[in-house]
């Protein structure tokens, strides 16, 4: 009974009423500093950084006050220079406020180097050119040389020279293949 007497009492709503008040006036101010602070409605535009070299974006993002991080490389394109932006994020007419990240993804100076993978020679054609053709290489020449086995690869070449197993040259680049003939 006390208890109910107390929370009906004068004291007891004054303070409750307080209380309130003072409530709302702190998330008011909370909100206020939080616009202030926070640059509330001032954005920047971002940039299309495709195809430009990191010089260029690093003037280009310092004018407009923002950063940039560079993310791990991706598979060479030719169609873009090489050390230039492929991609970015956040993507480009996209706001966002000054001194913000955009994460950059270069293209390489060129293709990677691959392996040219062991146990090819005496396999028949069909297996090889697949292998090759996986791994990125594309086939040039087909020579036939006098051999027993019609069809199996005696060697591979690229530019005149023979290759061997563990060789590396660039994805992409034309393998000519010399296979037996059948005719001995």
């Amino acid at each position: 009974m006390k208890f109910f007497k107390f929370i009906f009492s004068k004291a007891f709503l004054l303070q409750l009423i307080i209380a309130a008040v003072l409530l709302v006036v702190l998330v008011f101010g909370a909100l206020k500093y939080l616009d202030i602070t926070t640059n509330h409605n001032e954005t920047i535009v971002v940039p299309d950084l495709s195809k430009f070299e990191l010089d260029i974006v690093d003037k280009k993002l310092e004018e407009m006050n923002l950063r940039r991080e560079v993310l791990d490389s991706a598979n060479f394109n030719p169609s873009y220079p090489p050390y230039s932006v492929l991609d970015q994020v956040p993507e480009p007419g996209k706001l966002v406020k000054e001194n913000r990240k955009i994460y950059l993804t270069l293209n390489p100076s060129g293709y990677i180097d691959v392996e040219i993978p062991e146990n090819l020679e005496r396999k028949t054609r069909r297996q090889v050119e697949p292998t090759l053709i996986a791994l990125g290489f594309k086939i040039g020449e087909v020579i036939e040389r006098p051999d027993i086995a019609k069809g199996a690869i005696l060697e591979l070449r690229h530019k005149g020279e023979t290759l061997e197993a563990g060789d590396k040259l660039p994805k992409t680049s034309t393998i000519d293949l010399v296979v037996g003939d059948g005719s001995l």
